[in-house]
């Protein structure tokens, strides 16, 4: 080969080298090499035949099927991370999805208990969490759909375009292969033509020179001899003229084929494959890039979720509690000293707080003027409760009124705006008659207008009650009356807890479980003995601090201020028995009254009480 081409050689790319890769660096098919083919007039004429060796074509070919095997690798490489980071996204998509239903299972369900324990600094943290969490659910729906955008669909369109690039190049060097191999066996034809009409030009001379060094044959078949050797000699210069020139052509489209068509094929399957592993790296960067860019994002629901931890105050929860659950009514005074020193019958006391009707037995009512009534403490069926919540304690009942206060306010609120709608579609009717009938609007603003004046009459009602509740309250602040008012819901259960330790006199509550059925005291001649006994004997006086409403039997009704007389002290049930005058007795809540004993009229009544037993 001369140094100009080994020059060159050793400066082709990765790929074009592929193809000399054979006989120590050497290429065999540099120039075109002749080779003498037959003895005697192809040895006067040194014709020469092109030297191709069959192992160097079977390995271009093998150099093909090995590209062709990379590439293909390569591409499934590419689809193997393109179906990697789309099993990604659907591992992003399902926590997402697992975090929002994480989020919406313990969010407060509206218009129910739990959503008022949400008042607490703690249960208000706890739910800004879940918040966060749901946003925190959102940034890994972004990192799958970026994903989906950027990567999946992008190199997923760069896969197609690659087969049809790969399927492209390959073609082009299959069909340089077959160009090269037609020029070959052209060549080949060319050559076996050459050498068959110079082993017939040999055989010619040799017939004519036998003929002629022969006596015996004629001159004619001499001279005859003589032509056949001359047409042979000329078929022969004729077939090495083409083949000389069919060699020639060989040659140049062969030193083509290795040196441009090959080797600009490897040059672009070369190329193809560089962009692809340029590709998937830049797929792999984007890959870490979706994750940072929402990295800030989820650092601030986290900080978020921090900020709410700390605004918890322990303090401020203890005091709603106390708040909530303030029922206004006053500790029990001392319990009274009972004498067993004494030989009688152990009687119970007034003050004791124990219940009187354990033993089963029903206490007789002074005073009394019906037969078959419904003693004290003994319970009946329970109605929906007094409109004012006059059974409630003070501060129960005034949470009570501010809250439905509220809601009717609200309700107010409400028609007051679909009565403006209203109005203002009764405008355009009236402005434009096409769009509509002005009439046909009166009947429901009448009806919304009367449905104000009721809300409104039903605010003022309840406004008077919460009124009279709060001036017997203890001073409260304007501020902190409306934050109990808008902050602060009924708790049934602390209101069923004050319903045991304070029974009302209808029997409205019980303290025994044994006594929840409902029981009925018959009449009989029990009843008639105490129909003309002399009524209890006053132990005391009491001053009203506050307006009792006795709607329930066997209550009475006093006014704020009034002094009363103490007939019968609470025996730890809340109530205290009282008299006004002869014909007007009954009880009253202890919290509502100040009671203040005779000690020596309490004595007498005790004595009484026990010689009557």
């Amino acid at each position: 080969m001369p140094a100009q081409q080994q020059g060159m050689l050793q400066n082709l790319p990765v790929f074009r080298a592929l193809v000399y890769n054979t006989h120590g660096g050497t290429d065999p098919r540099g120039s075109a090499q002749l080779s003498v083919c037959c003895s005697g007039y192809c040895q006067q004429n040194a014709v020469l035949v092109p030297v191709l060796f069959p192992q160097d074509k079977q390995k271009e070919e093998d150099q093909f099927d090995n590209l062709e095997k990379h590439t293909q690798w390569g591409i499934d490489v590419l689809e193997k991370y393109i179906k990697f980071v789309k099993e990604r996204t659907e591992i992003e998509l399902s926590y997402a999805k697992q975090l929002r239903n994480l989020s919406k299972k313990y969010q407060p369900k509206k218009n129910s208990k739990e959503e008022e324990e949400y008042r607490y600094t703690s249960t208000r943290a706890f739910l800004a969490t879940l918040n966060e969490m749901n946003d925190y659910a959102g940034q890994h729906e972004v990192i799958s759909e970026n994903m989906t955008s950027l990567i999946i669909g992008e190199l997923t369109r760069y896969v197609q375009e690659l087969k049809q690039e790969r399927k492209s190049h390959f073609h082009d060097g299959r069909k340089a292969q077959q160009h090269i191999e037609t020029c070959w066996k052209q060549l080949e034809a060319s050559k076996r033509r050459f050498e068959r009409d110079c082993k017939e030009a040999d055989r010619a001379q040799q017939y004519f020179e036998k003929m002629d060094a022969d006596i015996n044959v004629t001159k004619a078949d001499v001279e005859k001899a003589r032509q056949q050797a001359q047409l042979r000699h000329q078929m022969a210069e004729d077939s090495k003229a083409e083949y000389s020139s069919t060699l020639q052509k060989f040659n140049s489209e062969q030193h083509d084929h290795y040196y441009t068509h090959i080797p600009n094929i490897f040059q672009k399957i070369q190329e193809m494959e560089e962009r692809r592993i340029v590709r998937i790296g830049e797929s792999m960067k984007t890959f870490a890039d979706v994750d940072r860019q929402v990295i800030p994002i989820i650092g601030k629901c986290l900080d978020e979720i921090t900020k709410a931890a700390e605004s918890v105050d322990h303090k401020n929860d203890s005091q709603m509690v106390i708040e909530a659950f303030k029922s206004g009514f006053e500790p029990p005074g001392d319990v009274d000293f009972e004498d067993f020193t004494q030989p009688m019958k152990r009687t119970v006391s007034e003050s004791s707080l124990s219940n009187s009707r354990g033993d089963g037995k029903y206490e007789p009512k002074f005073g009394g003027k019906s037969k078959g009534k419904l003693w004290p403490f003994i319970k009946k069926n329970k109605g929906a409760g007094p409109e004012d919540f006059s059974n409630l304690p003070p501060e129960q009942r005034r949470k009570k009124l501010q809250q439905k206060v509220d809601e009717l306010n609200k309700d107010i609120q409400k028609e007051m705006d679909q009565r403006d709608a209203l109005t203002k579609m009764k405008d355009v009717y009236i402005k434009n008659p096409q769009m509509g009938d002005a009439a046909s609007v009166d009947h429901r603003l009448s009806e919304l207008e009367q449905n104000i004046e009721k809300l409104r009459l039903e605010v003022q009602k309840f406004e008077g009650w919460l009124a009279e509740v709060e001036g017997r309250l203890p001073s409260r602040t304007e501020q902190a009356r409306r934050q109990s008012g808008l902050y602060e819901a009924q708790n049934t259960s602390a209101v069923n807890s004050c319903a045991q330790d304070r029974e009302s006199p209808d029997g409205s509550y019980t303290e025994e479980q044994s006594q929840e059925t409902e029981m009925k005291v018959p009449a009989t001649d029990f009843d008639d003995e105490f129909d003309d006994e002399e009524p209890l004997p006053t132990i005391g006086t009491c001053k009203a601090l506050y307006t009792f409403e006795g709607q329930n039997e066997g209550t009475i009704s006093v006014a704020e201020g009034e002094m009363l007389y103490v007939i019968e002290e609470d025996k730890g049930d809340g109530w205290t028995r009282i008299r006004r005058n002869e014909d007007e007795e009954g009880y009253v809540p202890t919290s509502y009254v100040e009671v203040y004993l005779d000690k020596n009229a309490k004595d007498g009544y005790k004595s009484l009480q026990k010689i009557s037993e």
